[in-house]
């Protein structure tokens, strides 16, 4: 994609606007909650920091085969959490502090991760006939200006402007969401038949790095013990991904619309997958009530016995 003021300007201050709202919706306490559940948060920064890369290494390496798309996996793979993780742990009657927590937490750790990972990925996939490279302080210096510093700036007007924050809450939530569908709509037009492509070769590959991301999510909350609500988040916060900052890294830092199409796809696909979780756990809920009064069962979360 050609350096543009919509790809430079506009799609960058569309993030921004993004994680400033992420950042209103932040205290400090969301961080100190790490003293509350170190086990939660260490399980759930372990999955989304080196679990979910890993799997995003072995998908691309083995199922994909053009080199930019498989940049494009990795790319996703990690961009963990985001506020649609923190929507779909809400709608899932999950514990959503938890989730905040590991979204905000693992937010800052994107500045340092998402650059090393990607040269390395940016170093596997090249060969003599497509060689890439990653710009590793410009990407540092884009990601510092669309995450850290907004999320900075937010959490500030959060703790000085209360009230003012808590009400441009749910506006900016809606901006985030008309943005994501507008960013979709934007690249399919764009690229529509290398989308129409990757819906058919990305479809499969994405479809498992959800599914599968969110099963070990599952699984370790559940060998560790952690409660229906805890396993719950933690599950999404591993098996859900950050997209619009993926795509928003190909198109704007990286001048790619064509590594965007990964995320693009895993966009429609998490929210199938994230529906399905939050019909399960409706569906868990409501059998739970019905047996034992108020108390929730225990058996289900994303149990699929």
């Amino acid at each position: 994609m050609e350096t543009s003021v919509l790809t430079q300007v506009i799609l960058p201050l569309c993030l921004f606007i993004i994680m400033l709202g992420m950042g209103m919706s932040l205290v400090l306490t969301d961080f100190s909650r790490v003293l509350l559940y170190p086990k939660a948060v260490i399980l759930g920064l372990v999955g989304q920091l080196l679990i979910l890369p890993l799997c995003g290494f072995l998908i691309a390496a083995f199922f994909v085969n053009d080199p930019i798309l498989s940049l494009g996996i990795m790319l996703l793979a990690v961009c963990p959490g985001g506020t649609t993780s923190n929507m779909v742990t809400h709608l899932a009657k999950g514990d959503l502090a938890l989730s905040i927590t590991l979204t905000a937490v693992s937010s800052l750790f994107t500045f340092i991760s998402i650059p090393l990972v990607m040269s390395f990925a940016f170093e596997y996939f090249s060969s003599e006939a497509t060689h890439f490279e990653l710009p590793v302080m410009q990407t540092m210096g884009g990601l510092f200006l669309i995450t850290l510093l907004p999320v900075s700036l937010g959490m500030m007007i959060r703790h000085f402007k209360k009230p003012f924050a808590i009400k441009m809450e749910p506006y900016l939530n809606r901006f985030a969401m008309i943005f994501l569908v507008v960013l979709i709509v934007g690249v399919g037009v764009k690229q529509h038949d290398a989308l129409v492509s990757a819906l058919q070769q990305m479809g499969p590959s994405v479809f498992m790095l959800n599914v599968i991301t969110m099963m070990i999510g599952f699984l370790l909350a559940r060998r560790f013990k952690l409660n229906t609500e805890q396993t719950t988040s933690v599950s999404l916060e591993i098996g859900i991904q950050n997209s619009t900052l993926a795509m928003l890294i190909a198109t704007s830092l990286l001048n790619s619309p064509e590594m965007a199409l990964p995320a693009a796809v895993y966009s429609l696909v998490m929210y199938i997958t994230g529906g399905f979780v939050i019909g399960l756990r409706h569906r868990s809920s409501n059998a739970g009530n019905a047996n034992s009064g108020d108390e929730r069962t225990e058996a289900l979360g994303l149990d699929l016995k």
